[in-house]
């Protein structure tokens, strides 16, 4: 491992001097699907220069890309790994459970970050209330949302937390039928989605007029553009006045698409979600569009759980938790039964550190332990 990275690092700095942009590999990251470099320039070099030699870069590696952006005043690289690792979402909150971490309520993990470390977000949070999960196919976005749904219901219970899952295509969230979280059975027709959306917009207006917000109620919408494209106007309308009016009567929307596009979606997401959890897209502008951003080379993530979190104007790069339809069904099973959830703690993916002239596959326990990243 050590040798590749050595390796990787001068054919990094190779390329940029062979176009005159003078810049050092000082340190970097190992994480499940990624290398991250960490370059040093001299005053006057732009990231643009760096960015624009990013085929070039990726060619030289022989990866199929490679990401340049910058973060706390350097320049990074992150590179796909030839082999990248899973991570695995009951062994990862397990390792958060036997580490001492209290996961708030209301909280879904979501997987690691770019560093390693543990990644939650709280719905409840006046800077999270909704989620917008975007990617094409293969992107990992409905894994994502499952994922999300788990770590819920294994933290919360159901006098505290109830479900809506609307799943049109009947695959993707089927496997929780019968969960007791769930406030009516798995929705998989639209016209029993816009009537579900409708007694929920009901249930927000009493709960406005009462002053609660409790239990909280998350629902998760697979197929957003689908929904919006077959339910017309009146589906958007419910759906935007949950967005808007939800988060102060203990309603959040976590919403999955494949189609990203301003023509289909673009209106509703536009100021109506404020967390954003990106996977590959296919083009500049869908990644535009699903993150509220430019630049930010969504188009190029890798597939299967790659994902950027876009949160408050900042761009974090993940890699999403998995947890296979068996185990989702096996939980539900333990819950249904009044049973604590039982986590295997085997393999979670974790990050290791890499630099220059080290070992690079230090222990990362100790962090995972002690550090945690929350969306507030």
């Amino acid at each position: 491992m050590r040798r590749e990275l050595h390796f990787q690092a001068d054919r990094i700095e190779m390329v940029l001097a062979s176009h005159k942009v003078p810049a050092r590999v000082t340190g970097g990251m190992v994480t499940p699907r990624l290398v991250r470099y960490h370059l040093s320039t001299p005053l006057g070099v732009k990231v643009r220069q760096v960015a624009g030699l990013s085929e070039e870069i990726a060619l030289s590696l022989g990866a199929p890309s490679c990401r340049v952006y910058r973060e706390e005043g350097r320049v990074e690289v992150e590179v796909p790994r030839a082999q990248g690792q899973a991570v695995a979402l009951l062994p990862l909150l397990e390792r958060l459970r036997q580490g001492g971490t209290t996961v708030p309520p209301v909280t879904a993990v979501l997987g690691l970050d770019q560093e390693g470390m543990p990644l939650l977000v709280r719905l409840p949070s006046a800077n999270v209330a909704h989620v917008l999960i975007a990617g094409t196919t293969g992107s990992g976005k409905t894994a994502l949302a499952r994922t999300m749904v788990a770590s819920l219901a294994a933290s919360n219970n159901q006098r505290s937390l109830q479900l809506v899952l609307v799943d049109p295509k009947g695959r993707g969230l089927s496997a929780f039928e019968g969960l007791p979280h769930l406030l009516v059975p798995v929705v998989t027709r639209v016209d029993e989605a816009l009537a579900v959306l409708g007694r929920l917009v009901a249930e927000m207006e009493r709960r406005d007029a009462e002053g609660r917000s409790e239990p909280r109620l998350v629902v998760v919408l697979d197929e957003l553009a689908d929904l919006v494209q077959v339910g017309g106007r009146e589906m958007e309308a419910r759906l935007v006045r949950l967005t808007q009016r939800g988060r102060e009567a203990g309603l959040h929307l976590v919403a999955c698409t494949q189609k990203p596009s301003a023509t289909v979606i673009g209106s509703l997401v536009k100021s109506n979600f404020p967390v954003r959890l990106v996977g590959a897209v296919t083009s500049p502008d869908d990644a535009r569009v699903a993150t509220g951003l430019g630049g930010t080379g969504a188009e190029r993530l890798l597939g299967q759980g790659d994902f950027l979190v876009v949160a408050k104007g900042e761009v974090t790069r993940m890699q999403a938790a998995y947890i296979g339809e068996g185990q989702v069904r096996e939980l539900v099973a333990r819950l249904r039964a009044g049973a604590r959830p039982r986590l295997e703690a085997t393999g979670t993916g974790g990050g290791e550190k890499a630099g220059k002239g080290k070992d690079g596959n230090g222990d990362r326990l100790a962090a995972l332990r002690s550090r945690l990243r929350l969306a507030r």
